[in-house]
């Protein structure tokens, strides 16, 4: 394989692994944007999505096979997710929107721990394995470059789903009454939005597009398991931190980019110190750019 090629090959490695980031950080960012929280329970309710995902395609085996098995089994994650996103904004968020923002974070802490050792105990502490019956070789190979059919319908898929959740906040009722209530909730209620149903909305739509994140790793890697969602939330985090957190584009941008910075540095360096380069990169944002890419400087008034 020649550099190009290598370099190619790397490319396509990293986009896979930047549209889970961003798929994740969309929901970071959104949940942020309107209620100025860090919701770190969402990378166990990716981790939640990748296990129903993974339960509900042994259950349709019998009767079907392949993407439509996949796609049913991720429909299937989507649901129970936004409804584990919309149970934990009623039950633990709602009635601290008005304290102290450390209670929130607190808070949001204490839901990823009861979900995530929720999991542990029911899946034993084991890793589950899934097995799709897709041809995982087949592909079009161009040299040495390989994309294979699987790698071209989870960046489809994707890139679908982001441009379908960019319309939907800029071009509909509901994603403008989510801007206006990141911008002002009081003004927002005088106008007769909705505010609390907005934002169980916007938690439901986050955490579906995690589940659909998850239902996509189960796909490409084969596996799942109790602590996935801990190393994808952190990356996640991370990209919508490059990106600009608050920014739908920037969860986007940063999540394809931070997917291609990894790439770079395992090729350049080594698998083991991609965490390394990834964790510096956010170091070094901070330090040069703490808004993020497309982040906006903001103003608090006491």
């Amino acid at each position: 394989m020649s550099t190009w090629e290598l370099i190619l090959q790397q490319g396509v490695n990293g986009l896979i692994l930047g549209s889970f980031y961003a798929l994740v950080a969309l929901g970071y960012s959104m949940v942020y944007g309107i209620i100025k929280l860090l919701n770190f329970a969402h990378g166990d309710i990716y981790m939640t999505g990748a296990f129903v995902c993974l339960s509900v395609f042994g259950a349709l085996s019998r009767f079907l096979s392949g993407w439509p098995a996949v796609a049913c089994s991720i429909v299937a994650a989507m649901f129970l997710a936004a409804a584990l996103g919309f149970l934990a904004q009623r039950f633990a968020y709602r009635p601290l929107l008005g304290a102290p923002r450390l209670s929130l974070l607190i808070t949001a802490i204490g839901v990823s721990l009861v979900i995530y050792n929720t999991v542990m105990v029911i899946t034993n502490s084991q890793p589950l394995f899934f097995s799709s019956g897709l041809d995982s070789s087949a592909g079009i190979k161009i040299g040495g470059l390989t994309v294979t059919y699987i790698q071209m319908v989870l960046l489809a898929v994707s890139a679908l789903v982001m441009l379908g959740l960019s319309l939907f906040i800029g071009h509909t009722k509901t994603g403008r009454a989510m801007r206006a209530i990141a911008l002002d909730q009081d003004t927002c209620r005088l106008m007769g939005i909705n505010v609390n149903k907005v934002i169980g909305l916007t938690f439901m739509l986050g955490s579906a597009l995690a589940a659909i994140a998850g239902g996509l790793a189960c796909v490409y890697y084969g596996n799942v398991q109790y602590n996935m969602g801990y190393t994808i939330g952190i990356k996640a985090f991370t990209a919508a931190v490059i990106g600009g957190i608050g920014s739908i584009p920037g969860a986007m941008l940063g999540g394809l980019l931070l997917g291609l910075l990894e790439a770079t540095g395992t090729q350049l360096l080594d698998s083991s110190w991609k965490d390394v380069f990834a964790f510096g990169i956010l170091i070094l944002m901070l330090i040069v750019r703490p808004n993020g890419l497309l982040g906006k400087t903001e103003i608090e008034r006491m």
